[in-house]
């Protein structure tokens, strides 16, 4: 999709469509009364044309400038425009990047289905920077445009050729939104396309082959390594998960090291890449198993982060990680009862083989302390627990360091992604102890998503680390007027966000 930046006459713009934003500016009453309160609407825009092509819908009480709300005016007086789409974003007070998002991936979903292949948006005036706005458009056209349907024979090629953002200000900082919003719209879709594959098209060693060719092209340094050296680091966790399955395991390591970085900090990224989980010998229902293609989302997210940053160029060292298997059973898989020995020397007795992600992301952690990351941020569709906690509203978050998360969620939180702090404290560790060894690879049923955590925490030891639970987030259920059904390339914005700033601390 090719991006246009244009600070001209909205009403002389040639497109396909002119997409505009309502507001609502009605506030409630001192009571609170909302229900009594009448919408206010109005096109957000000082463009006389505009506004006055919009009047008369607006003034009938047709359009009332509510979340999403659609209204589309075929060949509008005026305008050069084909067609004036009117997008609702709520109240004006509370408009943010994220409705702005959600407006622009609504856009390019309504538009390509409509077999528009050029349209243009015209920044709201609101409360957000131009700079902003134009960077949440942008974004937001390209979680939209990115489709499920990759393996059907009567794929309509529906796409969007061309996306104008028509905006006023400093053009040389709203070029530099434009081209970084690229960059996360573009390492987003990636993220999604290879959460999406599956598993037949997606084992490890093609996922290695997907992380050394998009390394190639933006200049990251890739290594993969397979079981032998996997047995050579003894990692016994993550190989213990690998021995079941036929498809040869990846070790994926990512370097971003760019000139004139200090030898510290250096942020590890390590990623669950479980590209297919029957369960293994404790083998899950059958019911919802052929999702199970998408367990290693969080290693794809991993991938994802480092192409942006490459691009992106943050002064930091960072190092991705992507532990890559599939958890099967067969007459070579791991049973309940064994024990194994993680790259740190701590013993795991195996009570559940279903429990494998906190397996390989121990010997991840491990691996990427030693290759002297100094703060550290997992992220894995971990556990079926968080989605009780927490549904498909928010990630699950967990750290062993307060002023590391207070950084993270101040990151998160400008990135418009919801997530939510869960506690990870020695009682939760005391559950997965073992008689037998160190620790269990279970806590028992109660508390599922913080006993996973905090056996993950013995593998950070001290260092500063965040776990990210994206097992209710990492998969739309539905699909919503912004985005597709399918991957959703969650805690990816944020985690560029945090490294960059991570970078300039």
């Amino acid at each position: 999709m090719k991006i246009n930046l244009l600070n001209s006459n909205a009403a002389e713009i040639e497109t396909e469509c002119l997409v505009a934003v309502v507001l609502d500016r009605a506030e409630a009453r001192a009571d609170g009364r909302r229900e009594t309160d009448k919408p206010q609407a109005y096109v957000a825009t000082g463009d006389k044309t505009v506004q006055e092509v919009a009047a008369d819908v607006i003034s009938s009480g047709e359009v009332t400038g509510k979340n999403l709300e659609s209204t589309l005016l075929h060949r509008p007086a005026k305008l050069k425009a084909k067609r004036l789409l009117l997008l609702g974003g709520g109240k004006a007070k509370k408009f943010s990047p994220v409705d702005l998002r959600k407006i622009a991936g609504a856009a390019v979903r309504s538009l390509k289905s409509k077999g528009v292949r050029n349209f243009a948006v015209l920044l709201p005036d609101s409360s957000l920077s131009a700079a902003d706005a134009a960077k949440a458009v942008v974004e937001g056209a390209f979680i939209g445009i990115f489709d499920s349907d990759t393996y059907k024979s009567d794929r309509k090629k529906q796409s969007i050729d061309s996306l104008t953002v028509f905006a006023k200000g400093d053009h040389s900082q709203l070029q530099k939104a434009v081209d970084e919003a690229r960059i996360i719209g573009e390492s987003l879709n990636f993220t999604r396309q290879l959460v999406n594959e599956p598993s037949n098209r997606m084992t490890p060693t093609v996922l290695a082959d997907h992380s050394k060719k998009m390394s190639q092209e933006v200049g990251l340094k890739c290594e993969v390594y397979g079981a032998d050296k996997i047995k050579e680091l003894k990692m016994g966790a993550f190989w213990g998960v690998a021995q079941g399955s036929d498809e040869p395991p990846a070790l994926i390591v990512m370097t971003y090291e760019p000139s004139g970085a200090p030898a510290k900090p250096v942020l590890g990224l390590v990623g669950k890449g479980i590209t297919f989980d029957t369960g293994g010998i404790s083998i899950k229902p059958s019911e919802g198993m052929e999702k199970m293609k998408y367990d290693m989302a969080g290693g794809a997210t991993m991938i994802g982060v480092m192409r942006a940053i490459a691009l992106l160029k943050p002064k930091v060292k960072v190092i991705g990680i992507v532990c890559a298997t599939e958890n099967m059973p067969s007459g070579k898989a791991q049973k309940p009862g064994d024990i194994q020995t993680a790259m740190s020397g701590k013993t795991i007795e195996i009570i559940n083989t279903d429990a494998e992600g906190r397996l390989v992301l121990a010997d991840g952690l491990c691996y990427a302390r030693q290759l002297g990351c100094t703060h550290l941020i997992d992220a894995a569709t971990l556990t079926g627990a968080v989605v009780v906690a927490l549904g498909y509203a928010n990630v699950g978050v967990f750290a062993n360091d307060d002023a590391f998360y207070e950084s993270f969620a101040k990151t998160s939180t400008k990135a418009g992604e919801n997530m939510w702090r869960l506690p990870v404290n020695d009682e939760y560790l005391d559950m997965t102890r073992s008689s037998i060894a160190d620790l269990m690879n279970t806590g028992g049923r109660w508390g599922g998503a913080s006993t996973a955590a905090a056996f993950l925490r013995e593998f950070a030891e001290e260092t500063p680390w965040l776990h990210l639970d994206i097992a209710g987030t990492a998969w739309m259920e539905e699909q919503k007027p912004w985005i597709a059904k399918g991957p959703s390339g969650v805690a990816l914005r944020s985690l560029i966000e945090f490294a960059r700033n991570f970078g300039n601390s």
